[in-house]
């Protein structure tokens, strides 16, 4: 199989690095011991030569063997670093080379079976690649790199077969699925039609059996049964039926009761009587709020002239007193009844006999000026009703 063969490929790969890695850290080891004993040498071999002169400081040779010390541990971290370096970057390759081999091995196995002639080819290849990788790491990384360009060659191509055929079907699929759609979509208009027209037919026997009677029919009350749910019933205004039976449109009806359930023509005519008597409430309302607004807009105007009459009067200090005789009462029991509907609404009254009768005058006012105005506002005054008031000379 393909997998086997990449993952035997990556194994190579790992052995290999791992011997070259280890090549270096003995390479590094080795010349770590050489430079100790050299220096020995060099430490002893003065010793063999003649005896020369101590000129050299102690202390000076320490610190001098000590820098050289310091340097060497430098190089030889220096050369750690640089290995560790590499083995992270060898790691890391090997890592992605063993991923992406993965990875394509997991998508051509999800987009076709691999055949049997297939991977026994393929493992032989893999066994040789390993022997291979064994031998040299640097003959394994070509062998990988071009067995690599191979296989993703042939998987690539592999691959875009699979997906072409995917994508294929998924067009078929796609094809289905919208003839699926647009026949379950006829499929529910039609049913919505159907159920229209059953509605539709209901509707059409329900009103026929709900319709106004071509003449008048006795109807026995049964239980639950009202004006208003009658009236729904044989499609016509409560107020109608309320009033082809005489009754109030909220009266309640009792059981076994016989109301009578009116025609079709007496339905019409009961409903123009009906909207007659209606328009002429609403123009008699409105003449009435017509003629109270007038009568309280002449009232308030009467009042303010009278104010200003009476403000005129005291400041011109006019001398004499005026009334205003609003009736002439045959007996006092008459002008005392009058008397008492002018108080009530709000005015100054007293009765005077003479010849004639019992005059009810309403007053006194200063002046002739606020008399007169006062006249006017008794005139437009709604609640006293008199339109004969007048002014007379008091005393």
């Amino acid at each position: 199989m393909n997998f086997s063969r990449q993952a035997l490929l990556g194994i190579g790969m790992i052995i290999g690095g791992s011997v070259m890695l280890y090549a270096m850290v003995q390479q590094i080891g080795d010349s770590n011991k050489t430079k100790p004993a050299s220096a020995m040498i060099e430490k002893q071999s003065p010793t063999q030569e003649s005896p020369q002169p101590l000129t050299t400081d102690i202390e000076t040779e320490k610190r001098i063997l000590a820098q050289k010390q310091k340097e060497r541990a430098a190089r030889v971290a220096e050369q750690e670093r640089r290995a560790q370096q590499f083995l992270s970057e060898q790691e890391a390759a090997e890592a992605q080379a063993l991923a992406k081999a993965r990875a394509e091995s997991q998508q051509y196995l999800a987009s076709t079976a691999p055949a049997k002639d297939k991977e026994a080819e393929e493992s032989k290849d893999a066994e040789q690649d390993t022997a291979t990788a064994t031998k040299s790491s640097t003959d394994s990384d070509n062998t990988a790199t071009a067995t690599e360009s191979d296989n993703s060659a042939r998987e690539q191509q592999k691959v875009a077969q699979a997906q072409q055929e995917a994508k294929l079907k998924e067009q078929a699929a796609a094809k289905k699925l919208a003839e699926s759609k647009k026949e379950a979509e006829a499929k529910k208009q039609a049913e919505a039609k159907k159920q229209a027209e059953a509605e539709k037919k209901q509707k059409a026997a329900e009103i026929a059996k709900n319709e106004v009677p071509k003449s008048p029919t006795d109807y026995q009350v049964k239980k639950g049964d009202g004006l208003i749910k009658l009236a729904r019933q044989h499609n016509m205004p409560v107020e109608v039926l309320a009033q082809a039976n005489n009754l109030s449109p909220s009266t309640s009806l009792q059981l076994g009761q016989n109301i009578t359930i009116p025609s079709r023509q007496q339905v019409d005519r009961l409903a123009r009587e009906a909207a007659a008597a209606e328009k002429a409430r609403e123009e008699k309302r409105q003449k009435e709020e017509a003629l109270a607004k007038k009568s309280a807009d002449a009232k308030r105007e009467a009042q303010q002239k009278l104010s200003e009459a009476r403000k005129e009067v005291k400041e011109t200090d006019a001398k004499g007193s005026f009334g205003v005789q609003v009736a002439l009462a045959n007996d006092q029991a008459k002008a005392d009844e009058l008397a008492k509907k002018f108080q009530s609404a709000g005015y100054q009254v007293k009765t005077s006999p003479t010849s004639r009768g019992v005059r009810v005058i309403v007053g006194p006012e200063r002046g002739k000026v606020a008399a007169l105005a006062l006249k006017d506002k008794i005139n437009s005054d709604p609640k006293v009703n008199t339109t004969s008031a007048w002014v007379l000379y008091w005393r």
